[in-house]
């Protein structure tokens, strides 16, 4: 298996050099040199170190991100958003991952109350979410 893997660095190095020195032009005194750094850089034992996973500390707590109905403080960058949603596009993360990082329960909303609350409404006013035979049923009880 060390075997293999030996096999493997030792043919990645060379696709990685000949792309480099294809492109760039280099001494053949230098060349030598080059591959050592290159072959022990690409050999280093990663596997001896240990991984860990990055914490990461919110900005604020969870109970003053979500302590005003008018906006969700950002657990990131302490700011306040009525949507956090573009927010976390930003930052490179979906709903999902913001609440892994975070520690967060499903529950966490992703959108302030009153926000949430003026979309529903717009919604019910342009009759989005009913079919147009439920609308025009509507229409007529109203009447």
């Amino acid at each position: 298996m060390a075997q293999e893997s030996g096999s493997d660095v030792a043919a990645l190095t060379v696709q990685l050099l000949s792309a480099f020195v294809s492109k760039n032009p280099l001494p053949s005194d230098q060349l030598a040199q080059l591959i050592r750094t290159t072959r022990a850089a690409l050999s280093e034992d990663v596997a001896g170190e240990t991984c860990v996973p990055q914490e990461y500390r919110p900005a604020v707590s969870i109970r003053q991100s979500l302590a005003s109905p008018r906006h969700i403080i950002s657990l990131i960058d302490g700011k306040p958003y009525k949507s956090l949603k573009r927010h976390l596009r930003g930052h490179g993360l979906t709903p999902a991952e913001y609440r892994l990082r975070y520690k967060l329960p499903a529950t966490y909303p992703m959108v302030a109350p009153s926000y949430s609350q003026l979309r529903r409404a717009v919604a019910q006013r342009t009759g989005l979410g009913y079919t147009r035979r439920a609308n025009a049923h509507r229409a007529k009880t109203s009447r």
